[in-house]
């Protein structure tokens, strides 16, 4: 028997489609960075001194919704400890959830769990449908390994206590408040799945706010997150002896170190708002076969949507010359998890969290300011390209170098400066959701603001890579 490369390599025709598609690539790079150029906003120095020029609710209210939440604050503190004791990876946080459930129960509150075709999402809203609607984000997924490396106990604690605060005020008000529980934004996006599911459909403003290291707070502008798309291969080879027949096999873990080391490249041509990382997932049994089967992730990030689209395309071209390169056959699954869009801040609503969290004692920067980019991705900046959003951080009080992602720091998460910081941004969410609810001047400058980005959009709005 004699095996033939054509047995192995990709039809002709597919090559040909290849090679187009090459073309194609290098034409939706070219036309992204042009957009890129003549659109991106520029890095803006702001002066976070500046104040709102709307009422909001009321200096009476701020200081009803700060007695509210001290007296549910050790419930809080419990939740958090809690939470962070038994941590629960993304779309397998049942306990967690219902852990938050229980809380609210105490304070007569039922929420919908399993909300929105999700068994780990949940809902609870007081109020008016009416009304305007603002819609309070907890996450609680941990991270494998390191738990809750990212602070999604303090997340989800701040959440809960910004809406047991403000629940009574949204119903004085005839509006409507609403606590959304996401499940797994670490990695499996799912408020775009919510979003799908048009839970965010009669929402008119979102918030929720994230812990970080050392004791800043962020400023009126926090730092934009990259939009971030998985990028999955699997490589098809043919087993054979390694030893006493390789010229009979055709090696996929080949496939995948090229495929590795071409991205690699790759990374000296792309944009500074671009990142490219990955790894090997499965690279064959043992060594005296040669293996048929071999994987790689990849996580394909930029701070604009059109060039993620464009850097994807380019990432998908290298992978495939890969198998081209090595006689194997590439099954890419682009977007195995639903993509995270680069987070849009608005600005007025970030405006008046930092005034609230002042009003708590929290120093901000007074200087001006400048935008940063974060490498980081959520899947709160696909809300934030839907309805008006803010995504503020706050530190935790911990070393400055003990940073998200790092066991240390979920560590810091159940200490006491880390509950100062919880109250303090529950507080401020709390102040800022009533603010909006209370204010119609406050929301018609929060949806000019959001209008003149673009207004409503979708992943799925556009056609895809």
């Amino acid at each position: 028997m004699t095996l033939h490369d054509t047995d192995l390599l990709a039809p002709a025709d597919e090559v040909t489609a290849s090679a187009r598609r090459a073309g194609t690539s290098e034409h939706a790079l070219q036309t992204a960075l042009d957009w890129h150029v003549r659109t991106a906003r520029p890095v803006e120095a702001v002066s976070v001194v500046e104040q709102s020029a709307h009422a909001g609710a009321g200096d009476g209210v701020v200081a009803e919704l700060s007695r509210r939440f001290d007296e549910s604050a050790p419930v809080l503190q419990q939740l958090a400890i809690d939470l962070h004791d038994d941590p629960e990876i993304g779309f397998a946080e049942r306990r967690s959830v219902a852990r938050i459930a229980d809380v609210l129960r105490q304070h007569g509150i039922i929420a919908e769990i399993g909300a929105f075709g999700l068994p780990t999402a949940f809902r609870a809203s007081v109020g008016s449908s009416e009304g305007p609607h603002f819609a309070l984000i907890a996450e609680y997924d941990a991270l494998p390994g390191v738990g809750h490396a990212c602070g999604h106990n303090i997340i989800a604690a701040a959440a809960v206590g910004a809406f047991l605060a403000a629940a009574p005020v949204a119903e004085r008000l005839g509006a409507r408040l609403s606590l959304i529980g996401t499940p797994a934004e670490e990695n499996g996006g799912g408020k775009e799945l919510i979003l799908r599911a048009g839970g965010f459909d009669d929402v008119d403003a979102a918030g929720m706010v994230h812990p970080g290291a050392g004791s800043a707070v962020s400023p009126v502008l926090a730092p934009r997150t990259t939009g971030v798309r998985r990028v999955a291969v699997t490589y098809r080879g043919r087993a054979a002896h390694a030893a006493a027949s390789p010229w009979l096999g055709r090696n996929a873990l080949d496939a995948v170190v090229t495929a590795y080391q071409s991205v690699a490249q790759l990374r000296q041509h792309i944009l500074p708002i671009d990142r490219v990382h990955g790894i090997i997932t499965d690279g064959g049994a043992v060594p005296n076969v040669v293996p048929e089967q071999a994987s790689a992730l990849f996580y394909v990030r930029s701070a604009e949507i059109e060039t993620l689209r464009a850097l994807t395309d380019r990432v998908v071209d290298a992978l495939q010359g890969a198998a081209l390169a090595t006689g194997t056959i590439a099954e890419i699954d682009v977007d195995p998890v639903p993509p995270y869009l680069p987070l849009q801040h608005n600005r007025e609503l970030t405006r008046r969290w930092v005034q609230a969290v002042r009003g708590r004692g929290r120093e901000v920067p007074v200087s001006p300011v400048v935008q940063a980019q974060s490498g980081a991705s959520t899947d709160m900046g696909n809300v934030s390209h839907y309805v008006p959003s803010l995504h503020p951080s706050i530190g935790l009080g911990g070393p400055d170098d003990v940073h998200p992602h790092n066991a240390a720091f979920a560590a810091h998460t159940i200490r006491p400066a880390s509950f100062a910081a919880l109250s303090d941004a529950a507080v401020a969410l709390a102040v800022t959701a009533a603010d909006f609810l209370a204010d119609p001047e406050l929301r018609a400058e929060v949806n000019a603001e959001f209008a003149a980005h673009g207004g409503r959009f979708r992943w799925t709005d556009g056609a895809q890579s």
